[in-house]
């Protein structure tokens, strides 16, 4: 864990090296991914088995092992304990409760000019989402992927998710019926994602793919982008805890270790005034972690990219945070409001004390899936949006083309392509 005082000579030069610290390797990883994505290509379903014994060890035998039937899932969702079953349809909620208000509207006027000009959105007619296995394997990243999409209006929703061994998440499986997905695949990997984007025998290409996995599952997503549509290239997960001295420290530094426990190269950063309360929750750090059975990587994250800066003025963390351009920015502050206003560049802000990020990772509304590595300087969470599409409608009239022709044909000329005129001059003339 690394600590900083803004006092420091050189705390101008130590900053800057955490901010352009991207805590990712390729180790192949580019070109592993690109003979997985040929040879998907190539040979579709044959490809899919293959990968799926040597990194699952489960055989794509019978149709059934390929995919999960739908009244798995119903199964999986009664089967539940009350509490769950509660939680999962309330997150659900209101997740669609949000998202239902970012719907656009389609758009109809007439210029001046006498000119009709709009715009109609459409939903994609298929959508991909990747469901992480194994660890990661977790409910709440389906319901906030597969929801926006749903009330995007797409028609086919299909998963794909590892199943080592063959076996299922049954929570998954749940939150997948309180969706209503449409197909759920048993492959994962940067195979299944090739699989969505290419189409295969058996699994139908899609338009727009979503949802976190690894490294390979990322770098697939990134080479794939222009065959299909994608959420974003994710990194590892990050928070950034903005606090005063009067935290409970203990609060703190479980707010720290939330993102920690992800992953090994999740990073969590502490900003305060207070030096003294920096100490606190450090030790407090320490004793969580060792209580906590996600400990082992919560503890090496902290260890590795672990960062507590103290400034003068709590105000300088304005500054620093859009630095950062964290996914995550806690302010745990006793006058939040000047913070959020100051805050340019952020995946989801937390206000107040009473908001750790984790109740935005299930039942707050908002989206979880947000742009990680500094990509919130010009990106945006997962929305409705990025499963629907714009499409402008020109409808110009007698009128109104003769009265803006001639400045598109001028144009025209002046770009040295002149059937571009002749199209406009011959409904001129």
């Amino acid at each position: 864990m690394k600590r900083l005082d803004i006092t420091d000579p050189g705390f101008a030069t130590a900053f800057r090296r955490i901010v352009e610290d991207r805590r990712t390797s390729d180790d192949g990883v580019a070109q592993g991914v690109t003979d997985i994505l040929a040879r998907v290509r190539a040979r579709g379903d044959a490809a899919l088995a293959e990968y799926t014994q040597r990194f699952d060890d489960h055989q794509l035998t019978h149709e059934g092992d390929w995919r999960i039937d739908l009244a798995e899932c119903r199964t999986a969702f009664e089967g539940l304990e009350p509490i769950l079953r509660d939680a999962l349809v309330l997150a659900a909620d209101r997740i669609r409760a949000f998202h239902e208000g970012q719907l656009p509207q389609d758009r109809d006027m007439t210029d001046t000019a006498g000119v009709r000009l709009g715009s109609r959105w459409r939903p994609v007619d298929a959508a991909g989402l990747y469901v992480p296995g194994g660890r990661a394997a977790y409910p709440s990243s389906l319901l906030m992927n597969a929801i926006p999409a749903k009330v995007a209006g797409v028609e086919r929703l299909a998963v794909v998710t590892p199943t080592p061994r063959g076996v299922t998440n049954p929570l998954v499986l749940a939150a997948a019926h309180v969706v209503g997905v449409d197909e759920i695949w048993c492959i994962g990997g940067a195979q299944a994602v090739a699989a969505l984007a290419y189409g295969t025998e058996r699994i139908a290409r899609v338009d727009v793919i979503t949802g976190p996995g690894n490294a390979w599952v990322a770098e697939a997503k990134r080479q794939l982008y222009g065959v299909v549509g994608i959420d974003m290239v994710a990194g590892p997960s990050e928070i950034l805890v903005i606090a005063d001295g009067l935290n409970d420290p203990d609060w703190i530094a479980a707010d720290l270790l939330s993102q920690a426990e992800h992953d090994p190269d999740a990073q969590s950063i502490l900003i305060t005034d207070d030096a003294a309360f920096a100490e606190q929750v450090e030790d407090r750090v320490d004793v969580t972690c060792a209580m906590l059975s996600t400990g082992k990587v919560a503890r090496q994250s902290w260890d590795d990219h672990g960062v507590m800066i103290v400034v003068e003025r709590l105000e300088q963390a304005v500054e620093l945070a859009n630095a950062l351009a964290a996914e995550h920015i806690e302010l745990a502050v006793a006058e939040p409001a000047p913070f959020v206003d100051g805050i340019r560049h952020a995946g989801s802000i937390f206000v107040g004390r009473m908001a750790p990020e984790a109740v935005g990772d299930y039942v707050a509304g908002p989206n979880h899936v947000l742009p990680t590595g500094r990509r919130a300087r010009f990106s945006s969470g997962l929305s409705v949006l990025d499963f629907m599409k714009r499409t402008s409608v020109i409808e110009p009239g007698e009128a109104g083309f003769r009265a803006i022709g001639p400045a598109a044909a001028a144009l025209a000329h002046a770009e040295g392509l002149p059937a571009h005129a002749l199209s406009i001059e011959t409904r001129l003339k």
